[in-house]
């Protein structure tokens, strides 16, 4: 994540013009490390975020000026895109970059992404005033591979995913969160710390998850810190209940294994 955090501050700071492209799992964390470094650079940057896309997706221009607050109601295409390019150059007067945000690309059509290379077009007509930063799945990848999509992966300078975290990260990862909180305690065992590392594969979403649940059925039994056996009811339940989308084996598996093993 520092990695990917840091190409994308590169991304945004030079002036290369090509695509940005993060991707990583479902609950990797591709959102919430984008939408922190364009935060960051709300100064110099002006934002617009897409992040509802799916197959049917319709008109692309209508979503690209809709993201950024513009008028796109019955209008045509030339006349949106005329109306983008006027909205690009005015900011570029203010001294700011365009920044268009895609999230879950991996959704979007074929001809979706090619036009999505066309509108980057208007950096080669009005100079460097428009970033794009797309993110998705690693379907996004294999779809950027296609040969008809050849000429998308060429405009990439920036590409990067985001891999699971290992076990050690997981565990520095839920206590950081609980030091921020305000915990002064150790609230996790290390058992406990390493059955969520093992049964969320990494994903932060999951471990949210299953950390948040824990804390719950720790709370409903007064317990003072969260064990094995709490965190062993809480995957249990979620298996019972066919919502669990970490491991799927056994809850039995020995806490002795996932210390010594590496799994992910």
């Amino acid at each position: 994540h520092a990695l990917a955090y840091a190409m994308l501050q590169y991304g945004l700071l030079n002036d290369s013009g090509g695509f940005i492209v993060i991707t990583g799992e479902v609950g990797s964390g591709k959102t919430t490390l984008i939408r922190k470094i364009v935060a960051e650079a709300s100064e110099v940057s002006t934002l617009g975020l897409i992040n509802h896309t799916h197959s049917e997706y319709g008109e692309l221009l209508q979503w690209v000026l809709m993201a950024f607050n513009l008028d796109y109601k019955n209008k045509n295409k030339v006349e949106l895109y005329q109306d983008f390019v006027n909205y690009t150059e005015a900011q570029q007067r203010l001294g700011k970059r365009v920044v268009l945000v895609i999230d879950e690309a991996h959704n979007l059509s074929t001809a979706t992404l090619e036009e999505i290379r066309m509108l980057a077009n208007i950096n080669t007509e009005k100079g460097q005033v428009l970033q794009l930063i797309i993110s998705g799945q690693p379907e996004l990848l294999q779809k950027l591979r296609r040969p008809e999509l050849s000429q998308f992966a060429q405009r990439v300078t920036i590409q990067y995913h985001l891999d699971a975290l290992n076990k050690q990260e997981c565990m520095d990862y839920i206590n950081h969160r609980l030091t921020v909180a305000g915990a002064s305690v150790d609230i996790f065992d290390e058992p406990a710390l390493l059955l969520i590392a093992y049964h969320s594969r990494g994903i932060p979403r999951v471990i949210n998850t299953l950390c948040d649940l824990s804390l719950l059925y720790g709370f409903a039994e007064q317990a003072v810190s969260i064990n094995e056996k709490i965190v062993r009811k809480v995957i249990h339940d979620r298996k019972i209940g066919g919502l669990f989308s970490g491991i799927e084996e056994e809850s039995s598996t020995p806490v002795s294994s996932i210390k010594e093993g590496t799994y992910w």
